[in-house]
């Protein structure tokens, strides 16, 4: 009896609890495959279209290359391309760094003071809908035909999506907390630090998987306008010798340039939030 009386129910037979255990590697496994097969049936479907084109002759071979020249062209300049890859990579990084830097700053900014945001929005928003690929000749102009015009394009193109999802996320915190965090007289920058900033990080992360993109764009349109080196170089250069297998080579180099940087935030989205409602709901997903 005194046993029986002492002894704690276990978590597994506690009456309401219900525990969840990690997924196995199985279960992981097919989660993965479930998430990946509709992308790549969709990508397989792609280039079965695009190779379809080019064994028929629909398209003449000089305006539309096969799979598999643009694949020899990759396999027999792998060097020359990783290259040009480095160049773009390297521009996209620091231009992408640089806008979430100024765009974080310029939120809290905008948040923080009514006078600011009234001041720097329209700032922002006229800058936004000025045509990246008419201004880049200014920069090529102004600093020259390195590195510098492509990694500024890169930031402006990559900042506006970074400051107005940062904005929207440190907007949309439930005021009943701050409200409770001022009853309990926490300080400002406490506030912020334990409270608006850790709410407004999946409204962040949203806005950077849209920047990172696009600062690949931003860096290859620089290129496009002066350069002598990076993958808007080699599209180029393509273009101009109607070198179509390379042009297709260096648009999915590009590409892949561009996947790759997504997935990563998306992968540093979920280690630094794992308790994000979206991250943890599976229904949440489909």
């Amino acid at each position: 009896m005194v046993k029986s009386a002492l002894s704690t129910p276990t978590p597994a037979r506690t009456a309401g609890v219900a525990l969840r255990q990690r997924p196995g590697l199985g279960r992981r496994t097919a989660d993965l495959a479930e998430k990946s097969w509709r992308p790549l049936a969709l990508l397989l479907v792609c280039f079965g279209a695009w190779w379809l084109i080019a064994a028929t002759e629909t398209v003449e071979s000089y305006l539309v290359p096969s799979p598999g020249a643009t694949l020899d062209v990759i396999l027999d300049k792998p060097g020359y391309l990783w290259q040009h890859s480095w160049v773009t990579t390297y521009e996209t990084l620091i231009g992408f760094v640089l806008a979430v830097a100024v765009g974080i700053v310029s939120a809290v900014l905008m948040v923080a003071s009514t006078t600011v945001e009234k001041t720097l929005y329209p700032i922002l928003l006229f800058a936004q809908v000025v045509p990246k690929i008419a201004i880049a000749p200014l920069f090529v102009v102004w600093l020259g035909f390195g590195v510098t015009p492509k990694i500024l394009i890169a930031v402006l193109i990559a900042f506006f999506p970074v400051v107005i999802s940062m904005v929207t996320g440190l907007k949309a915190v439930d005021p009943e907390m701050l409200q409770l965090s001022a009853t309990m007289g926490a300080r400002p920058w406490q506030t912020f630090l334990k409270i608006r900033f850790p709410a407004s990080l999946p409204h962040l992360f949203s806005g950077l998987k849209v920047a990172v993109t696009l600062a690949v764009t931003g860096a290859v349109v620089g290129e496009f306008v002066g350069a002598d080196e990076g993958l808007g170089y080699v599209i180029l250069q393509a273009n101009g010798n109607l070198d179509t297998p390379m042009l297709f080579a260096g648009l999915l180099v590009m590409s892949l340039i561009g996947v790759v940087l997504f997935v990563l935030v998306e992968i540093a989205e979920k280690l630094l939030l794992p308790w994000h409602a979206g991250r943890r709901d599976p229904a949440a997903t489909y």
